[in-house]
């Protein structure tokens, strides 16, 4: 008697190269992205050596913010110790050198008396005396400036004589170039034109009770009743006293409420 046939079932897995291929791009796909949000959204990289923590980023950052509040710090107490001489010098006293104690970095600073130069003496003879420059004269003007008029400068030059009611001299002298034009301060109207002795005088009107005067000019180029604006030209300076600043070539009045004003308190020259 022979034996029975036996039946068996068999399993067959088939894949050809394409396959496999394409399986081992997916597997390397599927590690690239596993580790990618691994890395983001885990700090498994606090682990490795090389990487740096959170803790030391923070405490980085905690360091440099610190060194610019220390810079500003330095910087606000130099501009404080510069207003504070500034202030001193203004009020005739003496300013000072403020040292570190030592090489550290601190605020804490020693004050030591700074010892006036021969320059800053005689600058300081100067503006506390009676000159141009002079702070009695600058705080004078303030003091008079309060809700002025600004007007534009007339002419090009250098003032050779100022405004003086001891000398009678209700203007200021202005040593222009030859044949420089000569411009209305402002908006205004001409009430006169009239001839003096070294060239035409013409006087505008302007607002708020002003009058301007502008002699030794020639070639005049406005008329009596015309309107005109700033910086308009009326003429150009007359050719006599060239070079000789006793007799300033321009002269130039300024008059409120019938009352001669030191035209330098307007005008900046």
């Amino acid at each position: 008697m022979s034996d029975p046939i036996r039946r068996e079932e068999e399993w067959n897995f088939h894949m050809s190269p394409a396959g496999l291929m394409g399986s081992v791009a997916a597997f390397c796909l599927f590690l690239f992205l596993l580790t990618l949000i691994l890395v983001a959204y885990t700090p498994i990289l606090d682990i490795f050596p090389g990487y740096r923590t959170a803790a030391e980023r923070a405490h980085d950052e905690l360091v440099q913010n610190i060194m610019r509040v220390d810079s500003l710090e330095r910087r606000m107490s130099d501009m404080l110790t510069y207003n504070e001489n500034i202030a001193m010098i203004m009020e005739g006293r003496t300013p000072v050198l403020r040292t570190p104690l030592s090489d550290s970095d601190t605020t804490k600073l020693d004050k030591t008396l700074l010892p006036p130069s021969q320059l800053d003496s005689l600058l300081r003879a100067q503006m506390e005396g009676d000159g141009d420059y002079s702070l009695a004269r600058t705080l004078q003007r303030r003091s008079q400036e309060e809700g002025k008029f600004v007007f534009a400068a007339p002419a090009e030059g250098i003032i050779t004589r100022h405004f003086s009611r001891e000398d009678n001299y209700l203007g200021v002298g202005i040593q222009a170039g030859p044949n420089a034009p000569v411009t209305c301060i402002d908006d205004g109207t001409v009430i006169d034109v009239a001839a003096g002795e070294k060239g035409s005088v013409v006087t505008v009107q302007h607002f708020n009770g002003f009058i301007s005067i502008y002699r030794n000019l020639m070639q005049v180029l406005v008329a009596k009743g015309q309107n005109i604006k700033s910086r308009q030209v009326l003429g150009y300076n007359a050719m006599l006293g060239v070079g000789d600043k006793t007799n300033p070539l321009v002269e130039v009045e300024i008059w409120n409420e019938g009352k001669a004003v030191d035209p330098e308190i307007y005008i900046v020259f």
